[in-house]
């Protein structure tokens, strides 16, 4: 595999606040994960690029062989699937937990904290995020008619219903945990597996919502 460039050689840059991203045509969930979760970032604050900044970033999964360069270079960012140059950083990261370094990154202080930034994109509000997720998982076949988000504050249990109709799948946890499953920050299952979340539906309804986070997460 050849070294991404940003060119003719990845797909049509996708423009976020002044930035061009790019990503392989065939980009896998990492490289996806990675360039949905920078225009995150980037829409929210379009100043987290410095002009002239250059250099390759190196993120690996901590528990899986998954890994991806990001090459900035004129003010542009392309992501591809593996690590095939010498990095100018390094890094080691948890992809279920917000893009959290494991062990000491290596190399550039600069890139590490433009990495940090365009990594960590701000949450939106739990209801806002719901509404919005069920916007792009709609198309999602065999999704039931309505999300119910629930969650227990302080003044008691709150929910947000998005969508109408007949069936409905029922998702609750902390608001903070909820934002990010439905911006795609957390994957669904992970998020499940820690026990701080909790959903009521049929198995079936189930393995649609997985599938429409996935979509969500991996903007396709």
């Amino acid at each position: 595999m050849t070294e991404t460039t940003i060119g003719p050689a990845t797909r049509g840059a996708d423009s976020v606040g002044g930035v061009d991203i790019r990503i392989e045509d065939d980009a896998s969930p990492i490289v996806r994960l990675i360039a949905r979760t920078i225009a995150d970032s980037l829409r929210a604050d379009s100043s987290l690029l410095p002009a002239g900044l250059s250099g390759a970033i190196a993120i690996r999964s901590h528990d899986t062989p998954q890994a991806a360069t990001l090459t900035i270079a004129d003010g542009a960012i392309a992501v591809s699937g593996g690590v095939f140059v010498e990095p100018d950083l390094d890094a080691t990261v948890d992809l279920n937990q917000f893009f959290a370094p494991v062990g000491e990154p290596v190399g550039s202080p600069e890139l590490l904290g433009v990495a940090v930034a365009l990594l960590s994109p701000p949450l939106p509000d739990w209801k806002t995020a719901a509404v919005s997720f069920w916007d792009k998982a709609r198309s999602v076949p065999g999704i039931p008619d309505m999300l119910v988000a629930v969650i227990e504050g302080p003044d008691g249990v709150e929910q947000v219903v998005a969508g109408e109709g007949e069936t409905h799948y029922v998702i609750a946890g902390p608001p903070e945990r909820l934002a990010a499953v439905f911006t795609g920050a957390v994957d669904l299952l992970a998020a499940l597996s820690t026990g701080l979340m909790g959903v009521r539906g049929t198995l079936s309804q189930l393995s649609v919502l997985v599938a429409a986070s996935w979509k969500v997460r991996y903007d396709v």
